[in-house]
């Protein structure tokens, strides 16, 4: 019966850790190719915006932050830079800067959600028609699975 229980007890742990390890990883392994440096200077050459993605940000730790240079122009948002890896990230316009999960959540419903972020070295995303850029003052990036604030900046 201690044989049995043993069992059940070390290949429970290998499995969660094993989970826990695929939520993390898989979205490193089917994430598209991302943008080169060059692509993303050049996007970044028409900014009417400058921000920056900091590691250590009240609402970051260790498996969720940024770390780089955002530049926003009236079509497109493109970083250079490293986010941590993850599941389902969105980038937000926010009316006011946000910090951590609990002020991002109190703004949520007056942001403007940009687009998914799918890579995690560098990004570009188009900006809708209907969402101008001027009318906000801050990005987050947020992972909607998990209800995770991942970094933040502001530009105005």
């Amino acid at each position: 019966m201690f044989k049995f229980v043993r069992f059940l007890i070390t290949h429970g742990i290998a499995l969660a850790i094993g989970f826990v390890l695929g939520i993390y990883l898989l979205p490193v392994l089917i994430a598209p190719e991302a943008p080169s440096d060059e692509a993303v200077s050049s996007s970044a050459s028409e900014a009417i915006f400058r921000a920056r993605f900091y590691r250590d940000l009240p609402g970051s730790d260790f498996l969720h932050w940024g770390d780089g240079e955002v530049a926003i122009s009236d079509k497109q948002i493109s970083f250079l830079g490293s986010i941590a890896p993850g599941p389902d990230y969105q980038l937000y316009l926010t009316p006011v800067p946000a910090l951590n999960e609990q002020e991002f959540l109190a703004i949520k419903s007056e942001s403007a959600r940009i687009g998914a972020v799918r890579t995690f070295d560098n990004f570009m995303l188009d900006i809708p028609p209907t969402i101008r850029p001027a009318e906000y003052r801050a990005l987050v990036i947020w992972c909607e699975t998990f209800g995770e604030f991942i970094t933040a900046a502001s530009y105005r």
